[in-house]
């Protein structure tokens, strides 16, 4: 199975966090597991975002899936720096 590319919302808080949680949980339900965030239109992140990712990254490990991070902005990354999240998720440049 290919890795499926997904974009990450602009603002990805409460709000947007909530949507993009059931999307990615249908996703899984029907056998996806390899996970690609493309962050490059992505400008904050809160700690709701943070752990749904988190949350997403532990379904995707406990089926031999993946999830990686793309395109991340200096802004949002000093937030998984700041969380040591950058030590667990796979971010790419």
């Amino acid at each position: 199975m290919s890795e499926l590319n997904i974009l990450m919302p602009e603002n990805f808080a409460v709000d947007e966090a909530a949507d993009f949680r059931e999307k990615v949980n249908t996703l899984i339900s029907k056998g996806e597991k390899q996970f690609v965030l493309d962050f490059s239109k992505c400008t904050f992140i809160d700690s709701t975002g943070l752990g749904i990712l988190v949350g997403i990254y532990k379904k995707c490990t406990e089926l031999n899936g993946s999830l990686k991070l793309h395109s991340i902005n200096a802004q949002v990354i000093k937030i998984f720096n700041l969380t040591r999240l950058d030590k667990v998720f796979q971010i790419i440049k």
